[in-house]
């Protein structure tokens, strides 16, 4: 209740992105003070249960919720978020080069829609400081996946080598790693999701990881983020893509460009939307997902959640981590807490002993 009661209304009188600025501050001053990240835990902290720890793509996950990327896009508050109950994050999406993004105001809230309207633009300052951050890291409680993209101005053809640049760089750090094809805010960049470009960026993004394992001696899983704004027809050949090339997970999904339903006056900002108006269609796309590949391809579902049983239902539907973001804004800390606890619920209800046994029960 004390964000709820007392910090959201402050950061809601606020610029958007000032307070995502002030909240990211806060966290790196409040991890880097002597007992601050013990006194987050203490708060916010959820505790691990056998009943909900995932081992996947090669990590221990004490919680299976994470939050998604674009929050800490530069890898500059891991410790505080680590310390509210996630159970791993996203860094990023980190580019090779830094870049200021697309101009401002470019971050909205949709109140009644319980939504963001984002058009960031993948504002960060590029893969050798995020590298230098993560490699300072003296402890990592949950594991870091790396969100990875390409610079504005380099072209789609060119693509392929901002991806295989960031994991050069970064291989060391990320304990895996996240292909960002999907967002809407950056020039054509979703057009890498389909055809031919897609078998050839992927191709390459997988000989780079290949490449680096030789070097490190460590294994690292890839996944790919996808957009919800696709056909059917679409999106069954980006999975096909994606198990052919041997990719290791898919987040689902990337912020929308749909504005169906929604009452904000905001409605009309360009830019990807994300929370509770995504929900659905998020959950459905994991659906079809996991249908297709009988539930072989790991899945991470990330839109919408704000409860629970918004999480439970990407499970059931075939996912096996969930992520959140716009909830975090909304609903502060201690959704974590609340979502944790109320998984375990909804598991004894339904008679599983693990959370494995709710991955894909729906089907």
């Amino acid at each position: 209740m004390l964000y709820r009661n007392f910090g959201k209304p402050i950061f809601f009188k606020i610029d958007p992105e000032k307070a995502h600025h002030l909240v990211i501050g806060g966290l790196d001053k409040s991890s880097s003070v002597p007992g601050g990240s013990a006194a987050l835990r203490l708060m916010y902290g959820v505790p691990e249960t056998a009943d909900l720890a995932v081992d996947l793509f090669g990590q221990h996950f004490p919680t299976p919720v994470g939050l998604a990327a674009g929050l800490d896009k530069n890898a500059a508050a891991v410790t505080g978020f680590s310390s509210i109950g996630f159970g791993f994050m996203e860094v990023g999406t980190v580019t090779p080069k830094g870049q200021p993004g697309n101009d401002s105001p470019r971050l909205f809230r949709l109140l009644p829609d319980e939504a963001l309207i984002n058009r960031m633009g993948f504002n960060n300052e590029g893969a050798a400081a995020m590298a230098e951050r993560l490699k300072a890291l003296k402890k990592r409680r949950i594991p870091i996946a790396v969100n990875i993209g390409r610079n504005k101005v380099t072209p789609n053809e060119a693509a392929h080598e901002d991806y295989r640049e960031c994991i050069r760089t970064l291989y060391p750090y990320g304990d895996f790693f996240v292909v960002n094809i999907s967002s809407p805010n950056t020039p054509d960049l979703r057009s890498l999701q389909h055809g031919s470009e897609l078998s050839f960026l992927l191709a390459e993004v997988k000989e780079e990881m290949e490449i680096q394992r030789r070097l490190s001696g460590v294994t690292k899983s890839l996944l790919v983020k996808i957009a919800p704004d696709v056909s059917d027809t679409e999106l069954e050949y980006m999975v096909h893509t994606l198990t052919d090339t041997g990719m290791d997970g898919i987040i689902a999904t990337n912020t929308t460009v749909s504005r169906e339903g929604l009452i904000s006056d905001k409605a009309g900002e360009t830019g990807g939307l994300s929370g509770k108006p995504l929900r659905d269609r998020s959950t459905e796309i994991i659906r079809m997902i996991y249908r297709q590949t009988g539930g072989k391809l790991p899945i991470i579902g990330s839109g919408g959640i704000f409860t629970a049983q918004d999480a439970y239902d990407k499970i059931r539907a075939g996912a096996s981590l969930v992520e959140i973001y716009t909830a975090l804004i909304y609903e502060g800390p201690e959704i974590n807490r609340r979502v944790h606890s109320g998984l375990r619920q909804l598991l004894r209800k339904d008679g599983f002993r693990h959370i494995s046994e709710a991955v894909g029960a729906d089907h």
